[in-house]
């Protein structure tokens, strides 16, 4: 029978995992799935469009992956969501998924985010299961089978199709994201002769075989950290011009925009049910509200634990005074609540683990009533307003040591829906 990445790669996510993901990042196992339902397409995708780019890309890809195929993790996922050795391996995935998805990954994140009705900042902790998973799929196929850098281009341009038919009729725009659509990516025909360029690439693979003689011996984290550094070789090099862009936000200690900044944010107007359009980002606040309160899916019902972050919000340094260009996503969803007379809302304001828990605790109540009263500026009721809570770094998830990059997604703004 003919390989099926996508159906491979489906099988390796069971109850049981999604079950522990669900837990470990406090969402509903049925969000859980239903985003999945968008990252596996769309990660499986992102590889396609590499393997099929370029010489460069077919080669980079089969390294990584049969790097990957030997590191031991595909019979250790659901250790991602377990006490030891977790961060790790989340924070390595990740770096695997931002290379893979390129400066896309913040419009996939919270257009999956959306579509799944989950917390933003889980989507980044799924992919970074979901990207290594994939790649050690597709490892064991190139080992197993002896492929080249051509016979895997040709191999996943076949499935391309199938992929593109897997994403929800609710994420069909991903297609044009990850390549998957005609307009997305072109394929390009490959040689045998890539042979002699792939030897000027770090054998990964070489490092993962001469390793897993003794694989007892090493931990998963210490192991899969090599096939980190390939990657990071390969970023070096440059191999791929699409590399996540790292914007940093107006403050470095909390209450920022939660949303990976992506270098060509999509523009779109939102309409809203008294004829205003307002002029938004495709899976920014604006949209996921707006289509959350057109929904009637019993899954889009009111819930306290569901919570929708701010994407173009921002305070001056150290302090709880939104910039002045911050007022504008403010006067939006003033204009949501005015379209939507039945709707209240309670704002809530998060920090990440860096500083002092007492300061965190402070700032994020200060900030979360700063946006309550830019709200009431621009129009919002009083009564339509159900209060403000700073939550400090309680919910906080990436580690105090952890990349900027990553701690900023714990640094946010959110709107939690008390009335639709």
């Amino acid at each position: 029978m003919a390989f099926d990445l996508l159906h491979s790669v489906k099988g390796l996510f069971t109850s049981d995992l999604i079950s522990k993901a669900a837990s470990s990042l406090g969402e509903s196992e049925a969000g859980i799935s239903k985003a999945m339902s968008g990252i596996i397409p769309s990660v499986l995708g992102s590889i396609i469009s590499k393997a099929t780019s370029d010489i460069d890309g077919a080669s980079n890809i089969l390294n990584l992956a049969k790097g990957v195929a030997g590191s031991g993790l595909l019979s250790n996922l659901g250790n991602m969501f377990g006490e030891s050795g977790s961060a790790n391996l989340v924070s390595n995935g990740v770096d695997m998924a931002k290379w893979l998805l390129g400066n896309k990954m913040g419009r996939i994140t919270g257009m999956i985010s959306s579509f799944a009705g989950i917390r933003e900042f889980s989507i980044p902790s799924l992919m970074a299961m979901t990207a290594p998973a994939a790649l050690g799929i597709l490892g064991k196929q190139v080992i197993e089978n002896d492929l080249t850098p051509s016979s895997l281009s040709n191999m996943l341009s076949s499935q391309k199709a199938s992929m593109a038919a897997a994403l929800p009729a609710g994420l069909s725009s991903l297609a044009g994201l990850t390549g998957l659509s005609p307009e997305g990516s072109m394929v390009l025909s490959l040689t045998d002769s890539v042979k002699q360029t792939t030897n000027s690439i770090p054998p990964v693979a070489v490092y993962a075989e001469k390793q897993a003689d003794d694989s007892r011996r090493w931990s998963l984290p210490i192991v899969f950290a090599g096939v980190i550094i390939a990657l990071v070789w390969l970023f070096v090099k440059g191999c791929d011009k699409e590399v996540a862009t790292n914007v940093p936000g107006t403050d470095t200690t909390s209450g920022n925009s939660p949303m990976p900044v992506s270098a060509e944010p999509v523009s779109i107007k939102v309409q809203l049910p008294d004829g205003i359009e307002l002029d938004a980002y495709k899976g920014g606040i604006e949209d996921q509200l707006v289509t959350y309160l057109n929904s009637t899916d019993p899954a889009d019902s009111i819930s306290n634990s569901r919570w929708f972050d701010f994407d173009n919000l921002n305070f001056k340094t150290g302090s709880a005074e939104l910039t002045a260009e911050s007022m504008k996503q403010a006067q939006n969803i003033a204009a949501i609540l005015k379209a939507y007379p039945k709707v209240s809302i309670k704002i809530g304001g998060y920090a990440d683990k860096t500083g002092k828990e007492e300061e965190n605790m402070k700032l994020s109540q200060q900030r979360a009533e700063s946006v309550l009263d830019a709200l009431k500026k621009t129009g919002a009721a009083g009564t339509r307003l159900a209060g403000a809570k700073g939550y400090g770094s309680q919910f906080a998830k990436a580690a105090m040591d952890a990349p900027d990059e990553e701690r900023r997604l714990d640094r946010r703004i959110s709107i939690s829906v008390r009335s639709k």
